[in-house]
């Protein structure tokens, strides 16, 4: 039997694309998004009802890509075979359409079938 060393530059070259100045971009990225937001909510949105609408779609929007980059790159899912991250990415997408169609549905029998 091959015997299987496991040597420093066999685990540096799993995961070479983790180094120090890769997580400060992360990390500068995930903190831009985030004072994005902040000014959003504290500085355009207050006293603008029109605008709600729009900065809920905003925020959502910002929160997915948020949530992109720490999965991709602190959960290390961009360094994983694709067939994981497929089933990862299809299983997600399905709970939202599962999700949409629940709160659809639930919208159509409040207004045609009030409780009394």
């Amino acid at each position: 039997m091959s015997e299987h060393i496991h040597t420093e530059e066999h685990a540096h070259d799993e995961h070479a694309g983790l180094s120090k100045k890769k997580i400060w971009q992360v990390f500068a990225i995930l903190l831009a998004i985030t004072v994005v937001e902040f000014i959003i909510a504290l500085v355009i949105l207050p006293g603008k009802p029109q605008l709600q609408h729009a900065g809920n779609i905003v925020y959502i929007a910002l929160t997915l890509l948020k949530a992109f980059y720490i999965v991709a790159y602190f959960m290390h899912l961009k360094y994983e075979k694709l067939g994981l991250q497929l089933s990862l990415s299809v299983s997600f997408i399905f709970i939202l359409y599962f999700i949409t169609l629940m709160l659809i549905e639930g919208g159509y029998l409040h207004l045609h079938m009030p409780f009394q």
